[in-house]
C-alpha cells in the first residue's frame, strides 16, 4: 500500500485519519478497528502489513492495527445550516498549523475542505460535500480533523495518534454530509476526542474515537 502525496497531513508524512483507513483496511475493517500511529505515515512509500503491522521497507514500525469490541462514540448531529455557519468561524482559516491538510487544510484546493467550526456547547461541526471517489479511508479521513478540531488552539498543535473507528455506510459521491465533533476528556499532551459523519438523509454513515497529542513547543 502508498500513502499518495495528494493525502498529506503535516508536511511530507500522510494525513491521519487517511492513513489509518488504509491501513485498516488491510486488515478488513468491516467492524471496529482501532489504529495507532507509531510514526508520522510517510509518503509514496511501498508500506506492507505484517502481523497487524504496517511496516516501511526498512521494517520500521509505522502503525499497528487490530480489531477491538464494538464502541459507542457518536457526537449528536446538527443540521446543514448549522453546519455551515460554524465552518464560517473555522480557526483554521486564519491559523492552521497544516494548511495543506487533505481534509482540513484551507490551503489545498483538492482535499476534502472540512472546516470544523465550534458550536456554543464546545462540539465542532463542518459541512462535507463527499469527492468523486467515495472509498472506505474517505470516511475515517472525515472523522479525523473534525475531532482534533476541538482541542487543537492557536499556538497548541496536535496530530492524531490513535484511532478507532466504524464504517455503517458511504456517502455517495456529491452528497453533502455533516461532520460533529467533541472533547471527550484528556491529560497532559493528550486528548480524547469523538466524531461523527451524517449523511444527507440525517443517517450515521460513520464514527470514530481517538487521541490526539499536542506537539511540544518548537
Amino acid at each position: 500500500m502508498i500513502i499518495e502525496s495528494r493525502f498529506a497531513g503535516p508536511p511530507g508524512s500522510g494525513n491521519g485519519g487517511w492513513s489509518a483507513g488504509v491501513f485498516a483496511a488491510a486488515l478488513d475493517d468491516r467492524g471496529p478497528v482501532e489504529v495507532t500511529l507509531r510514526r508520522p505515515p510517510p509518503l509514496e512509500t511501498p508500506l506492507r502489513a505484517v502481523d497487524g503491522e504496517i511496516r516501511d521497507p526498512d521494517g520500521q514500525v509505522v502503525a499497528q492495527v487490530r480489531r477491538v469490541e464494538p464502541f459507542t462514540a457518536v457526537v449528536p448531529p446538527v443540521d446543514a445550516a448549522t453546519a455551515a455557519a460554524a465552518a464560517k468561524t473555522y480557526p483554521g482559516l486564519v491559523d492552521h498549523p497544516f494548511p495543506g491538510c487533505h481534509v482540513c487544510g484551507p490551503a489545498n484546493p483538492d482535499g476534502l475542505r472540512i472546516f470544523p467550526g465550534r458550536l456554543p456547547d464546545g462540539r465542532t461541526a463542518a459541512p462535507f460535500r463527499a469527492p468523486e471517489r467515495v472509498v472506505r479511508a474517505t470516511v475515517w479521513a472525515a472523522l479525523d480533523c473534525p475531532g482534533g478540531w476541538a482541542v487543537i488552539a492557536p499556538g497548541r498543535p496536535y496530530v492524531l495518534g490513535r484511532i478507532a473507528a466504524v464504517v455503517a455506510g458511504l456517502p455517495a459521491p456529491g452528497d453533502e454530509c455533516v461532520v460533529t465533533g467533541a472533547t471527550i476528556g484528556g491529560e497532559g499532551r493528550k486528548a480524547e476526542v469523538h466524531s461523527s459523519l451524517y449523511g444527507p438523509d440525517g443517517a450515521l454513515l460513520g464514527y470514530a474515537r481517538a487521541t490526539w497529542i499536542a506537539l511540544p513547543p518548537a
